[in-house]
């Protein structure tokens, strides 16, 4: 997310049809025949059995396919996920390690929620994925294919809908982010937190060596040397950094969680207004600078994490660090229409042509 741009937030199988085909008889008093009787008994086995399935089946075997035959069993599982929990839910995805993928999603940007997916499917990190449902329908969308990746958070905003960067709604959609970081670091986790207008190309936990508290990269658009020192840059004219909000990793240590608590304390006293409509990112960048001291920070390298104001409109510094570029954010551009034909044009928009390679399958 920058400054100056961000993302706002964004089959069944039929059963087989079975054909039986009446014996015919020689008269109306002559019984019915074995193939009659047969037919009857292994439709009403059928008919039984797939009524099981449809109850049972997403808590039984493979996990990754939602079932739905009854609407009884629908309502049990909708019930399910709106009890489902936050410390469940990172247990869930954090089985095999101590690192949970974030992302926070409304159900208009359901599309590039896939998208950013599917990269990371070939980065083989998906499985550390945990989705924040923003509304209730992504929630049952998302658990209804990929069950236990998603939780809501109460409460949710009200609004389904794609808010628009420096509305409210959109402050309201994004100011509860580092609410739920500082839960995962609770529950003592590392999280890595993204913005689904990103495309991973490659893996970036290469790139978050160390023990540092916080990892973030750089909003400026302003080519830095391929050997740029990885400290806090200095304030710009507004008197703070421009450290973008999109990409954070975090450690479950002291220092962490005072920024996020300094986060939340800005966010706070700078509320939003008609007439001073206020975004995340500049709390967050006061945070780190108020908190630099204290906490042991770490910039990412400019060529494996560039802006999309260096990416998208800087093509000579693209060919010049060709082949170290990790993960690319979509911003410095608005509207979500004009986002997909960014990544269109640049070879991104992946759920055209590759929604299998995504937990959730194709969308639409």
């Amino acid at each position: 997310m920058s400054s100056t741009s961000s993302l706002h937030q964004r089959s069944l199988h039929k059963p087989y049809n079975l054909l039986f085909q009446k014996s015919s008889t020689d008269g109306h008093s002559k019984p019915y025949s074995l193939s009659m009787l047969f037919n009857r008994t292994t439709l009403l086995l059928l008919l039984t059995l797939l009524i099981i399935l449809g109850v049972f089946s997403p808590w039984i075997g493979d996990r990754s396919t939602f079932f739905s035959y009854s609407g009884n069993s629908r309502v049990s599982l909708e019930a399910k996920w709106r009890g489902y929990t936050l410390p469940e839910a990172v247990a869930y995805v954090a089985k095999n390690g101590s690192t949970v993928i974030v992302c926070a999603v409304s159900q208009p940007y359901l599309p590039f929620l896939n998208n950013w997916l599917i990269s990371i499917v070939r980065q083989k990190h998906h499985e550390k994925v945990l989705v924040i449902a923003e509304d209730y329908a992504t929630l049952y969308t998302v658990n209804g294919r990929w069950p236990g990746h998603a939780v809501l958070i109460p409460p949710a905003p009200d609004a389904q809908v794609a808010h628009k960067f420096g509305s409210q709604g959109f402050f309201n959609f994004t100011s509860r982010r580092p609410r739920h970081l500082l839960q995962i670091l609770e529950l003592g986790y590392s999280v890595m937190y993204n913005d689904v207008d990103m495309v991973w190309l490659a893996d970036p936990f290469l790139y978050l060596k160390g023990k540092h508290d916080v990892y973030f990269m750089d909003d400026m658009a302003a080519v830095k040397p391929l050997d740029h020192p990885n400290v806090l840059p200095p304030p710009g004219k507004k008197g703070r950094t421009y450290i973008c909000s999109c990409m954070i990793y975090m450690h479950p240590t002291p220092g962490a969680k005072l920024v996020l608590k300094k986060w939340i304390e800005e966010l706070e006293s700078q509320p939003w207004s008609k007439a001073k409509k206020a975004n995340d990112q500049p709390a967050f960048n006061w945070a780190l600078n108020k908190t630099a001291g204290q906490v042991d920070l770490y910039l990412l390298p400019q060529a494996a994490f560039p802006t999309g104001g260096l990416y998208f409109k800087n093509q000579t510094w693209v060919e010049e660090t060709k082949g170290k570029h990790v993960i690319i954010h979509n911003n410095y551009i608005l509207g979500f229409e004009k986002k997909i034909k960014r990544f269109h044009d640049y070879g991104l928009w992946l759920v055209d042509d590759h929604a299998s390679e995504s937990p959730l399958g194709r969308l639409q």
